[in-house]
Formats: C-alpha cells, structure tokens, sequence
C-alpha cells in the first residue's frame, strides 16, 4: 500500500477520484510528482504563445522545477473549508499527463467554482482537455451542487477559447492582464452553468466524495 493509501483515513482528498471514458482523475499526490515534473521540464506550451497569467511555464528550469514543486505542495496544504483548490492529478493510461484545477471561495454560500488546467505538448489535440474539463464540471454541478463555474483565457489562445465553447460556457466580460513583463493581453472571461453546460454523452464515475465534504465546507 502507498503512502497515499496510507493517508486517505486522514487526508480524504486523496481518496477522492472521477472517471471518464479515457481518464482518472484524482487530487495531486506525491506519487504523481515525477509524471507532472517532467512534462513540466519538457514544456507545456509553444514559448512564443503564452497561456498563463504569468510566465512561470517560460522560467529557467533551475527556477522552474522547485517552484512547481513549492505550487503543488503549497496549494495542497492551503485546503480550507473557506477557501480551497484541488490540483487533480490528470491519468492517461496510468500515467500522470496534466493538471485540471477545481476551487473555490466561500462555496457554501456563493456555490461558484473556478476552473483552470494544461496538459502535456505531446498530449494535446486529441480531445483530452475537453473530457478533464468536462469531468470536473460534472462534479462541481452534479455532486458539489455549485450554481456557476468560471474560467478565462487570453483571447489568443484557441485551444482553451474552443475547449469552452464546447461546454458551453458564455462570455462574461473581457479583463487586461500583464501577461510578461511589459505586455498586456486582453482575457476573455467565461461563465457557465448548469442550464447552459454541454453535458458529455458519458456518465461520470465519481468515488470517495462522501468523505470529502467537511473538507470543502459541505
């Protein structure tokens, strides 16, 4: 048994795991680290278009690898009732390949959730990052009962724009960001709901949620 089975009587999260046709996703272990490290090292993204609000996919990778390491550690550790963000650790063929981030702020109340992800270069273009996003939409409305879900992205970045307009979100405002220093690109602001949501024609495969509740303040 590893480490992470040990902890899951103690920390739920690690328990928590949604399926789809291709795909298992569960929050971001230890055991997973090596997978995300190296596709982190490898690169996520063409260097000349940048889709994060800041450049840290483009840092030198003496600076690049710990500070990931720091992310996920440190994000992990930061799960409040109030406040919390799932990194789920995205598995293809039980191999770690992305990232597809679930959170939220005073969910109890607002019932709105934040969505942001990447996945390998070498693993995109064939529908993946649909089918994650898709995943833990279904989750956020079907089980957490959230009312809204948010994302964004530079308006310059087809793939995350296309993943979106799939699912449905509606546009909800443009937003100027620094995107580099020096640089400011406009983001496209995104909304979808329950009502407004493309569902997938799967079912979603969800376990361990029970456990999870008081956790994210339900």
């Amino acid at each position: 048994m590893g480490t992470s089975e040990r902890l899951r009587r103690y920390w739920p999260l690690f328990g928590l795991e949604l399926v789809t046709p291709r795909l298992r996703l569960s929050p971001l272990c230890d055991d997973d680290l090596p997978d995300i490290i190296d596709l982190v090292v490898e690169g996520i993204h063409d260097p000349d278009l940048l889709p994060f609000d800041t450049p840290w996919s483009l840092a030198p990778l003496a600076e690049r690898v710990p500070n990931s390491l720091k992310h996920y550690w440190t994000q992990r550790a930061a799960v409040t009732p109030e406040a919390w963000e799932i990194q789920f650790a995205v598995h293809l063929d039980g191999v770690a390949i992305g990232i597809q981030a679930l959170s939220a702020h005073g969910f109890a109340v607002a019932r709105g959730v934040n969505t942001g992800s990447w996945i390998g270069l070498r693993h995109q273009g064939h529908g993946i990052g649909t089918e994650m996003r898709a995943a833990v939409l279904l989750f956020a409305f079907d089980e957490l009962g959230a009312q809204r879900a948010e994302s964004s992205a530079f308006v310059d970045n087809p793939k995350s724009n296309g993943v979106s307009a799939r699912l449905g979100y509606q546009p909800n405002g443009l937003q100027w960001k620094e995107r580099r220093p020096g640089e400011v690109a406009a983001t496209q602001r995104l909304l979808v709901t329950p009502e407004t949501f493309r569902r997938p024609d799967w079912t979603l495969g969800v376990s361990g949620w029970t456990e999870c509740r008081s956790l994210l303040g339900l």
